[in-house]
């Protein structure tokens, strides 16, 4: 039995990861750290009631085998570039090193396709200082999921966000072979449903999950 704790459980794919979490049998306590109680009841469910600003408040109640990164944010809801990066870069590289300080051994990220510290575009670079720097923090197993478009319904209402999913629902057919797939749309819930998927089977340390990655995985 494993312990987890859970950063970006209020977000699109980190609410379905935390109901898989929650209901998968290999995991006895599901932590999350969360600036308000999410309203949930479960025996397994451990609720760190914190601020993102000062993680370090809640390092002393972590106890987990596994991390699992969520987090992110969007250009509407964030236009300012370092309250930006803060939120992309800073709470994500902050919340792995206290896990992995605190025990843990694992660590599967949500990151975006096409991630590179080296890029000229500033949410592209952005993710890839994330990886970057968690990857330097030397888990034994290291696993970043590289959506494209992510499909879905959600509760906050994104009129350009919902353009864009009728776009790519019609353009998905046409995203074919190693080079374009990766651009394919998936479902939040495919995302989370690879990442338990991921967290099942841990052989190497470190594997990157596009599109074709993430729907392999869900078909085995």
């Amino acid at each position: 039995m494993k312990k987890a704790i859970l950063f970006g459980a209020s977000g699109f794919i980190g609410s379905h990861l935390l109901l898989d979490l929650l209901d998968n049998k290999d995991y006895e306590q599901v932590s999350v750290v969360v600036r308000k109680t999410l309203g949930l009841k479960h025996p397994k469910l451990n609720e760190l009631i914190g601020d993102y600003h000062n993680l370090q408040l809640v390092k002393e109640k972590i106890d987990a085998d596994e991390i699992f990164i969520t987090l992110g944010t969007t250009k509407k809801k964030t236009p300012e570039r370092d309250q930006y990066y803060q939120i992309d870069h800073d709470y994500p590289v902050e919340a792995a090193k206290i896990a992995k300080e605190a025990g843990a051994k694992s660590v599967f990220m949500v990151s975006a396709v096409g991630a590179n510290p080296n890029f000229n575009v500033f949410y592209i670079r952005t993710k890839g200082e994330t990886e970057r720097d968690i990857l330097s923090l030397n888990f034994e197993h290291t696993c970043i999921f590289r959506p494209s478009m992510i499909m879905g319904n959600r509760k906050e209402r994104r009129r350009l966000e919902k353009t864009l999913i009728n776009v790519w629902t019609f353009i998905n057919p046409l995203l074919i072979g190693k080079s374009l797939n990766k651009y394919r749309g998936i479902a939040g819930q495919d995302i989370a449903t690879s990442i338990m998927n991921a967290a099942k089977n841990q052989e190497e340390k470190v594997k990157i999950f596009h599109w074709q990655e993430m729907t392999d995985i869900n078909r085995e």
